[in-house]
């Protein structure tokens, strides 16, 4: 299972409803309290709202929210020392970044190198989207493609990368 020690990185990846932020969750709740939540999702729509409100009721005492759907470098490098940190999820925070035109390869840069230096037990979720047909269109293909890159600097740095498929964990790394 992953390390739950000071400076230790886990990656939780998967697809859509693979259980990937309930799972990553659970691992940050079996660490002391209390715990971060970086939200990087924005509410643009009622079923976003009810995404977002399903993950917060899952949360009980114990958990700050920070939102950061541009700033999560900003937001990850402010949070206190020996931690616990849930980030969720890393595909919406490079999906605003694409959708806001900024320098994608840039941002994913400051990203892995803020993450590569964990000051506590920090849980990272982001999607699979590599394992599907080819989109059909360049903005799908590029987003595809950054996804992948971020997805591998990411397991890189990470000391645990778990694989969620049908709410089982498998331990990648």
């Amino acid at each position: 299972m992953p390390d739950r020690a000071a400076g230790a990185l886990t990656l939780v990846i998967g697809g859509a409803r693979s259980g990937k932020s309930a799972h990553a969750e659970r691992l940050v709740s079996a660490c002391p309290a209390p715990w971060s939540y970086v939200a990087t999702a924005q509410a643009y729509d009622e079923e976003m709202r009810q995404r977002i409100a399903l993950h917060r009721s899952r949360r009980g005492d114990g958990w700050t929210t920070i939102e950061a759907p541009l700033d999560l470098t900003g937001a990850i490098k402010a949070l206190p020392d020996g931690q616990p940190v849930l980030i969720d999820c890393l595909t919406l925070w490079l999906t605003n970044h694409m959708l806001a035109d900024h320098d994608v390869e840039a941002e994913c840069r400051r990203l892995a190198d803020v993450l590569s230096r964990p000051r506590g037990p920090w849980f990272v979720v982001s999607n699979e989207v590599g394992q599907g047909i080819v989109p059909d269109n360049a903005l799908a293909r590029r987003f595809r493609d950054a996804a992948g890159r971020l997805n591998q600097d990411v397991a890189a740095v990470a000391g645990t990368v778990l694989l969620m498929v049908a709410g089982l964990p498998l331990k990648v790394k």
